[in-house]
């Protein structure tokens, strides 16, 4: 069988991810509840019933195992979980199946992902701050803006800022502009929620 080595693993604790980078040129960002559910202890896999109710778990830290896994601190106290690399592979390569797999045990079983802490009634309203004025002619510092319906990551969030407008077009364009959600820089990927504040600020020349 062959090895997958991981060449890059990031926790990204804001969206529940765990992204690894294989040496195969292949990224999977791995959601915690994922993790948590799909884990290879013989709590999990000599169970036919399966874990439930992790929708909102996520992870501490992480350890090394030697060279070859990692162990997950989840914090829901699990922490008998060790994922090789091959198995980090699997979860990756295998996500699609997998999950659609494991609904239906859920729902076999009639047990639930548990509810969502995200869930916020009403629209959700963040905070933006704008550091533009280089750039673009903007009529104010900060704005509290209702996300769209379907908008729940910042690249979707600059989309629809870049709808405004060709000088909106210009200004958040991917390749000049960084942003930080609640104080730390984050990714595109990052989620966004009711009461977060991102920050837009362009990259320097």
């Amino acid at each position: 069988m062959t090895e997958h080595i991981p060449i890059e693993i990031n926790l990204h604790k804001k969206s529940r991810l765990l992204e690894i980078s294989f040496d195969t040129g292949e990224t999977y960002r791995l959601t915690c509840e994922y993790l948590r559910t799909h884990g290879k202890s013989a709590e999990i896999t000599t169970s036919d019933i399966p874990v439930s109710g992790k929708i909102n778990v996520n992870i501490n830290s992480i350890e090394a195992q030697g060279s070859y896994a990692l162990r997950l601190f989840f914090d829901d106290e699990y922490d008998q979980g060790i994922y090789s690399w091959e198995t980090l592979y699997e979860l990756g390569k295998n996500y699609d199946e997998n999950w659609k797999l494991y609904l239906a045990s859920l729902d076999k079983h009639h047990l639930s992902r548990g509810e969502s802490d995200k869930i916020h009634k009403g629209p959700a309203i963040i905070k933006i701050l704008y550091f533009m004025d280089k750039l673009i002619a903007f009529t104010q510092e900060e704005e509290e803006f209702e996300l769209p319906n379907e908008t729940n990551t910042v690249q979707e969030l600059l989309e629809s800022l870049r709808s405004r407008g060709n000088r909106w077009k210009r200004a958040f364009a991917e390749d000049s502009i960084q942003f930080t959600v609640n104080k730390e820089f984050a990714e595109l990927f990052t989620i966004l929620e009711h009461g977060d504040e991102i920050a837009l600020i362009p990259k320097a020349k």
